[in-house]
């Protein structure tokens, strides 16, 4: 709503006298609302969001704008965004029906302009949103964007915001390899198992880490270490040495989370936590067939 406080003159024999102040306040016909779809983001995520616009007033409204600050902050003086509008995914829905996709300048911040509303109507403006490298990423973190519409008769500057917070999880990958490559019949090789995590929370024992491996050619007397602490078989890992079926029990791998830096230029680096499996033992002789 927009406030306005006005008051008269009165005039005579060279007199003036003021008037009361009296207050009054415009209700604006167009109201705003803005979500996001998901309620949370990693890194290289795209978002998308809807803005809701309705239109409660007698007349049509036309040319209004939307502008999305793409979760513009302040860093040394500088200006970073966390999002980066998706050319091409801009869409807008006027009373439920498809209409033309407003004209966009991508920004930041982005701008949508051209849409109408008939009287007594909506429109929902829907877009998308990439993740960028200035987003941050620590757990608890979040990215809180807003729309300002203008145009079309407002009086006052509407805004509606959306806030996305962090996804606080693990992700987890793993990368195998072998020593030696080349290794005699009969010979000892070990396998190494890397389990890395970009995620900002921990892989605990409560997330049942399970590495699983069938050994072709089969192991035996295999030794087994975690982070160069060796394990024991049937404490922390079981193996079938007639089928080669190697796999650690739930809850003794853990992997810690990974470590986030923002550069002096705004940029996060992800430094992933990890732990090392090893896996050695000697080849089976090969039967033949």
């Amino acid at each position: 709503m927009a406030v306005f406080t006005n008051f008269a003159t009165l005039s005579y024999n060279g007199k003036t006298r003021n008037s009361n102040t009296v207050t009054g306040e415009i209700m604006e016909s167009v109201s705003v609302q803005k979500t996001a779809v998901s309620e949370n983001y990693s890194a290289g995520d795209t978002l998308s969001y809807a803005v809701s616009l309705v239109n409660s007033g007698p007349t049509d409204v036309s040319g209004l704008s939307v502008s999305d600050d793409l979760g513009a902050y302040e860093l040394d003086g500088t200006t970073l965004y966390p999002l980066a509008y998706v050319d091409g995914t801009a869409r807008l829905i006027v009373n439920g029906v498809p209409a033309a996709a407003p004209t966009v300048t991508a920004g930041p911040p982005s701008v949508f302009s051209g849409i109408d509303i008939p009287a007594g109507g909506s429109a929902v403006l829907v877009y998308e949103a990439d993740v960028t490298a200035y987003a941050p990423l620590a757990p608890e973190s979040e990215i809180t964007n807003t729309v300002t519409v203008t145009g079309g008769g407002v009086s006052v500057p509407l805004t509606a915001s959306a806030t996305v917070g962090t996804l606080d999880s693990a992700d987890l990958e793993i990368t195998k390899s072998l020593s030696p490559a080349l290794v005699p019949s009969n010979g000892h090789l070990s396998y190494s198992f890397e389990i890395t995590n970009t995620g900002n929370t921990e892989a605990g024992t409560a997330d049942s880490v399970v590495v699983s491996d069938d050994f072709d050619p089969i192991l035996s007397n295999i030794a087994v270490s975690f982070n160069g602490a060796a394990w024991s078989r049937g404490v922390q890992y079981s193996y079938d040495e007639t089928t080669g079926a190697f796999t650690t029990l739930p809850g003794q791998i853990t992997v810690p989370a990974a470590a986030y830096t923002q550069n002096a230029d705004g940029t996060w680096t992800v430094e992933p936590g990890s732990a090392a499996l090893t896996v050695s033992g000697t080849i089976l002789p090969q039967t033949a067939t």
